[in-house]
């Protein structure tokens, strides 16, 4: 019986961890404790909303969240007005009007984040030749997941002397070290509204959180669903154990 329930736990609960995949000459990672992990681990919906300051504030400037609707941040704890709100502050393309023209308007909640850039030859040539990726799954793409994202974004330093990084920058955590994108945060780069101080390890840490919510907004339900599943399953499972000492009880 104990095999049975250690099979079914792995099945259950084995979708619930970040995929691995090959890793290549990656750098270790520095391990970090997420509230997310494990069978009964939340997101932090504070730190969540501290991510999706600096994803705005910083991030957003080059890299896109073409998979997240603004309707979606009802998640991070915000209500309907507030999301609301922040729709409105984003300019959408939409159209063709009667006339057959596109044209401009405040952004809706049901509406996705907007590209920063027309399209990816555009993205491509702001960028030194390399359109920066979209970032809606990328805590699911990277090996590591969050923890990659946090890594990278805290691992920029002066490259060694014998290495030549021309135009590119050295960060300890990415393959290869020599990258495309210059560190892009810095000491209080933000102003947390509830205050937090916006240091270079909180501000990775929060927006880390926020992608890998992103990347998996059911996160939550699915870990409620499997644990009500194994409930199930092991009453299910006494049932019909009692049922079979009972059925069989005078044949032995």
């Amino acid at each position: 019986m104990k095999k049975i329930l250690s099979g079914l736990f792995a099945v259950t609960f084995g979708c619930f961890t970040v995929p691995a995949f090959a890793a290549g000459d990656a750098v270790k990672l520095p391990s970090y404790d997420w509230s997310f992990e494990g069978v009964f681990g939340t997101y932090d919906k504070a730190s969540m909303q501290r991510g999706l300051q600096v994803y705005k504030d910083v991030c957003s400037g080059c890299h896109s969240l073409d998979l997240v609707a603004m309707r979606n941040l009802l998640d991070l704890g915000y209500n309907v007005d507030e999301v609301k709100a922040f729709a409105a502050d984003y300019t959408v393309e939409d159209g063709p009007n009667d006339e057959g023209e596109m044209f401009e308007r405040a952004g809706k909640p049901s509406d996705h984040f907007p590209a920063p850039f027309a399209n990816e030859k555009a993205a491509a040539a702001s960028n030194g030749g390399k359109a920066p990726p979209d970032l809606s799954l990328m805590a699911k793409a990277r090996v590591g997941g969050p923890s990659y994202i946090r890594a990278l974004l805290t691992g920029y330093v002066d490259a060694p002397e014998d290495v030549d990084v021309g135009n590119l920058s050295y960060n300890t955590y990415f393959p290869g070290h020599l990258i495309g994108m210059a560190a892009p945060l810095s000491e209080d780069a933000v102003e947390y509204s509830d205050g937090t101080p916006a240091s270079v390890d909180q501000m990775a840490t929060d927006v880390s959180h926020f992608l890998m919510w992103a990347a998996e907004p059911k996160l939550e339900a699915r870990k409620q669903t499997g644990i009500k599943v194994m409930i199930f399953l092991i009453i299910f499972t006494l049932v019909m154990y009692a049922a079979k000492r009972k059925v069989f009880a005078k044949v032995h």
